[in-house]
């Protein structure tokens, strides 16, 4: 691939997945290989591992960033989500971010690692150089988002860039992360608190968003619920449990004004009806294009004031709350880095879901037929699954047997022995039948006929 590209042409990777029956064959092309070098290792590895044979050649001639075609190129209007992760960004994308990440951050792509920590505060900068001696940071001064790594072989450091205020500053810095495929991004910084009970220092740990920054509406509908990454967000808890710190999960509001408070009889009723936490402003956008391009994403966030309980940030205020509270914050977010180093190697879980028209949702060909199988009952065909979907028992039972849908989708399986879906439904139908005996019992002793006994004196 990096022969590929010296001689002027993108790589074009083709893997070939023998056990796929509706997507056996991956195509596409790639720019900078060495930039996500690491990553594809990995995910080649594990493919080949599988049995898949891959193949690399050059590809089309690249395009120059200045060529007219570049705009139709890496316009994302009709972009189909639904490609794989290997193969998600052009060519033309992935050259174009990775210009500009140097552009913004002053430091070439092939320094940043896959463990990303965002912040909007360069006294948070500080002390991450304090906590991880030797990093590398921007050639020169007056970058607009600066960034610092403290790098590890295989790129399993971390990165801190500090990405300014606002949300179009987030959306700017994820949109050309996103080509480097990190492993995580945590937000940590700043918020207000809502709740009477919070105090100036307590961290709050997101679960949940509301968008109303309005940076990415048009690219990703308001309806689509936006969360934190479970398992990123378990080990934040933990050790902020172990820490013992005071703490809340919940809604974060993410506004693009930085004045909201001024105009409190708008944005009142939208804080009270969300039953937010906090309000910040980038922490929903980050999160909200985590989801688009699959990243796994959280958010960490101090309470810096209370604008609702009289408690406004003000300056000698801030400058104390500062000095105190942002060596811990930072040390939180390099240790959960550390912890995911360890424990998820192979990148985190994630959660995300599939278009319901994607293959690995299901089959999309005719009903299979049914023949008679084991438990008395009838046998549905490998690849399909007559359980009790949707009820809390189906869960509890996916978890162990692997005939969720969506888990199927997660883990990349694509069948469930018919034998095991025979026993769900052979389940059902016994628990129905039980439920359904109760019930005429019941129904059969209050309708028994007879003469009735008349209580009381006679």
């Amino acid at each position: 691939m990096v022969a590929a590209g010296q001689a002027g042409r993108y790589p074009q990777l083709t893997v070939e997945r023998p056990w796929s029956v509706h997507n056996p064959v991956l195509e596409g092309e790639f720019a900078c290989p060495e930039a996500i070098r690491w990553y594809l290792e990995r995910e080649l590895a594990r493919l080949a591992a599988r049995g898949a044979r891959i193949s690399v050649g050059p590809g089309r001639k690249a395009l120059d960033l200045r060529d007219p075609r570049l705009a139709a190129a890496v316009d994302e209007t009709r972009w189909d989500l639904r490609r794989k992760k290997l193969f998600l960004f052009a060519p033309e994308r992935m050259a174009l971010s990775i210009d500009r990440l140097q552009h913004y951050t002053g430091t070439p792509a092939d320094s940043f690692q896959r463990y990303v920590l965002l912040t909007n505060y360069s006294w948070y900068v500080e002390e991450f150089r304090a906590a991880l001696p030797g990093c590398s940071g921007p050639d020169d001064d007056g970058r607009q988002m600066p960034a610092w790594h403290h790098m590890l072989p295989g790129r399993s450091g971390v990165t801190m860039v500090n990405i300014g205020v606002g949300p179009s500053n987030a959306k700017t810095i994820t949109d050309h992360l996103a080509v480097l495929r990190p492993d995580l991004v945590l937000m940590i910084g700043h918020c207000a608190g809502l709740r009477n009970h919070q105090e100036t220092g307590d961290l709050v740990l997101a679960t949940a968003y509301v968008r109303d920054d309005g940076v990415l509406d048009d690219m990703l509908p308001l309806s689509v619920p936006v969360v934190s990454n479970h398992t990123l967000n378990t080990l934040l808890l933990g050790e902020l449990t172990a820490r013992r710190l005071r703490s809340r999960m919940g809604i974060v509001y993410t506004t693009a004004n930085r004045n909201w408070e001024l105009h409190l009889a708008q944005a009142e009723d939208h804080l009270r009806q969300s039953r937010a936490l906090a309000v910040d402003m980038e922490s929903a956008t980050v999160a909200a294009n985590g989801f688009r391009y699959r990243i796994p994403t959280a958010t960490l966030l101090a309470v810096s004031d209370k604008p609702l309980h009289s408690q406004p940030k003000l300056s000698a205020d801030a400058q104390s709350f500062y000095a105190t509270s942002r060596r811990q914050h930072v040390e939180i977010a390099i240790a959960v880095a550390d912890k995911v180093r360890q424990l998820y190697p192979g990148g985190l879980p994630s959660a995300d879901l599939r278009s319901a028209d994607e293959p690995l949702l299901g089959t999309t060909g005719p009903e299979p037929t049914q023949t008679p199988g084991l438990y008395g009952g009838l046998r549905r065909l490998p690849g399909t699954c007559d359980g009790i979907v949707g009820s809390r028992q189906h869960v509890r039972l996916s978890r162990r047997i692997g005939c969720c849908p969506a888990l199927r989708a997660r883990h990349g399986v694509l069948a469930v022995p018919a034998d095991v879906g025979a026993g769900l439904a052979a389940i059902r139908d016994h628990q129905g039948q039980r439920k359904r005996d109760a019930a005429h019992g019941a129904l059969g002793y209050l309708q028994r006929p007879g003469p009735v006994a008349r209580r009381g004196r006679r």
